[in-house]
């Protein structure tokens, strides 16, 4: 226990949160996965795509030096940006589209087919997957304003994102071990940073480098779930069916070997590890919480009422939000489930502290990564004059965040991604 300081609950959370983000750092993953890994290839490739492929791209560089015959890497980065900058010459970098792919994600992914053209079966393709694959790295098998249609109807209409990433397989070519054609006749050894609940490898990224399992039938009945037809154009309606419906089946796959190097277990654990050392009972009680984000915020608003003081319990997973159409706010699920929890705890138990946070710092198309809320936010939000309950209905708790000025968690792309955690805490009083 540490006796010489007694952090204020923010301040802990937010140590809780620097040891969440050290835990999931891509440089040091890769590199200490490299450090085992074995190869006899005459000529060594890598391909890095995600919102940490650039750390990722740097540690595979540092760590196999002049063994590396060529590289690209894809993220959202800049050109400009220092880390891209440092790049060694034998990696070239592109930078994506996030979370909709556009013209740049497609050009990246044909400069990734064009590299690995010339493979042959006695050289090795490393493949360095993280989460913002599905965007960046895209060969659709429609047109690309039908498949920016598609993949943001898909983020609008509530599904999973496991569900996301299954309709996904079917529409393109690099998705689903579409990659891992592509590095064919080389070897092919992928390390992956999941941001995916339970570390489900064909859906981390969409799984460019896992074989699946063709199923039209159940993209049909995720397409019909969640009626995302509502959300396509005529246009864009019929170049899908008309696809789906000439879907081939696949050839066989080449042999894969997929490792995943952390996962959001490794960073709740880190958080839960700084709560103890500062004297609390902490716990982590679940690494794959689903659901609406609002009705989740709700539930945990209630069960952090129960807990006693000194106790802190982590969460980790990922949420999603059903988009209402007459909504026009802006947030992500962290924002929005850290504003309902206010709500819920709105006139009840005091001293209660909620904090959410993306990982990659990036909850939405906002500046927002998450939020801290407590039983005073919505008496502190009232007295600026912020309809809570209204934002809420907007899907705009980024924009009630900004103007509180309280707890809003900002800290910019973290160069990581895990999932999301959530952190529960009643302090020592």
């Amino acid at each position: 226990m540490n006796t010489m300081f007694t952090p204020t609950p923010h301040q802990l959370i937010h140590k809780m949160i620097d040891a969440a983000l050290i835990a999931a750092d891509p440089y040091k993953l890769v590199q200490a996965h490299l450090e085992t890994w074995q190869t006899s290839a005459k000529r060594l490739f890598v391909v890095s795509v995600g919102k940490a492929a650039v750390a990722m791209a740097h540690a595979a560089s540092d760590g196999l030096a002049d063994r590396l015959t060529a590289g690209i890497a894809i993220s959202k980065l800049p050109m400009s940006h220092p880390d891209v900058q440092n790049l060694p010459a034998v990696i070239q970098h592109f930078q994506g589209s996030h979370p909709i792919p556009d013209a740049s994600s497609v050009s990246a992914t044909k400069a990734i087919s064009t590299l690995l053209a010339e493979t042959t079966p006695d050289d090795v393709v490393l493949c360095l997957i993280s989460g913002g694959a599905s965007a960046l790295l895209t060969a659709p098998a429609i047109p690309l304003d039908a498949w920016q249609n598609l993949n943001d109807a898909l983020l609008r209409c509530g599904c999973t994102i496991n569900e996301v990433n299954h309709v996904r397989q079917h529409v393109d070519v690099v998705k689903g071990g579409g990659l891992l054609r592509w590095a064919a006749p080389a070897a092919c050894q992928t390390f992956i940073l999941s941001d995916v609940i339970g570390n489900e490898l064909a859906h981390i990224g969409s799984g460019p480098t896992v074989p699946i399992e063709q199923d039209v039938a159940r993209v049909k009945a995720i397409l019909d779930q969640y009626d995302v037809w509502r959300y396509l154009s005529a246009e864009t309606t019929t170049q899908l069916k008309h696809h789906l419906a000439h879907l081939a089946s696949p050839a066989p796959y080449p042999a894969s070997n997929n490792s995943v190097i952390g996962d959001v277990k490794f960073s709740a654990a880190a958080a839960a590890s700084v709560a103890h050392a500062h004297g609390y009972t902490a716990s982590v009680v679940s690494t794959e919480l689903t659901g609406e984000a609002s009705l989740i915020g709700q539930q945990l608003a209630q069960t952090l009422q129960t807990l006693p003081a000194g106790h802190c319990q982590i969460y980790g997973g990922e949420t999603t939000v059903t988009l209402s159409e007459s909504a026009n706010g802006s947030g992500g699920r962290n924002q929005e489930l850290a504003l309902a929890a206010a709500i819920a705890l709105d006139g009840g138990a005091e001293n209660c502290y909620l904090a959410t946070l993306a990982t990659d710092g990036e909850d939405g198309p906002n500046a927002g990564a998450g939020a801290i809320v407590s039983a005073e936010t919505i008496a502190q939000s009232k007295a600026r004059n912020l309809d809570a309950a209204a934002y809420l209905a907007n899907h705009d708790s980024y924009s009630f965040f900004d103007q509180l000025q309280i707890g809003h968690l900002r800290i910019g792309s973290t160069g990581t991604n895990v999932n999301d955690l959530t952190i529960l805490l009643r302090p020592i009083e």
